[in-house]
C-alpha cells in the first residue's frame, strides 16, 4: 500500500521537486559519523545572518578534505589512508573515509569553509529575495 504523498493536493502545483528532495533525505544514510552541529550565526555590522555547518574531523587535514557543491547539495568527503609504516598497540582512532551530504534549498549560497582545532566550519548564507509582483494581462478570446 502506497503512502498518499502530502504534494498530491491540486492546489500545490509543482512542489515534486520537494517531495523527491524528501525522499533523497529519508533514504540518506543514517551514520552519525563525522557528528555535526548546525547553527544560525547572528549578524553583525560587516556580514548577514548566516548558517553554521561544524562538522568534527579530528585527525584529517586540510587535504584529505573536499567540500562540494553538487547542484542543491553540499557534499563534505574526508579520506584517510592507512599508515602501513606505523605499528599500533592500540587503535582507537579508526582512518575512515566518510561522506555527509546537506541538501541545500534554492537561493542558499557557500561563503567558505575553515578547518581549525579538528572541527571544519561551512558558512552558508541565503541573500534576501526581491520583492516581486508581477501583473499578469487577461486577454479575451469572446471576439
Amino acid at each position: 500500500m502506497t503512502r498518499p504523498s502530502p504534494f498530491g493536493h491540486p492546489f500545490l502545483l509543482g512542489f515534486d521537486e520537494i517531495e523527491q528532495a524528501l525522499d533523497r533525505v529519508a533514504k540518506a544514510g543514517s551514520d552519525g559519523y563525522p557528528p555535526y552541529n548546525i547553527e544560525r550565526v547572528s549578524r553583525n555590522e560587516r556580514e548577514p545572518e548566516r548558517l553554521r555547518i561544524t562538522l568534527a574531523v579530528a585527525g584529517f587535514t586540510q587535504d584529505q578534505l573536499d567540500v562540494s557543491l553538487e547542484e542543491n547539495q553540499l557534499v563534505v568527503r574526508g579520506r584517510q589512508v592507512d599508515d602501513k609504516s606505523r605499528q599500533f598497540l592500540h587503535r582507537g582512532i579508526a582512518a575512515r573515509q566518510f561522506q555527509r551530504a546537506f541538501l541545500l534549498a534554492d537561493g542558499m549560497e557557500v561563503l567558505g569553509a575553515d578547518l581549525a582545532n579538528g572541527l571544519l566550519s561551512i558558512d552558508l548564507v541565503r541573500p534576501e529575495p526581491e520583492r516581486i509582483v508581477r501583473k499578469i494581462t487577461i486577454s479575451s478570446k469572446d471576439d
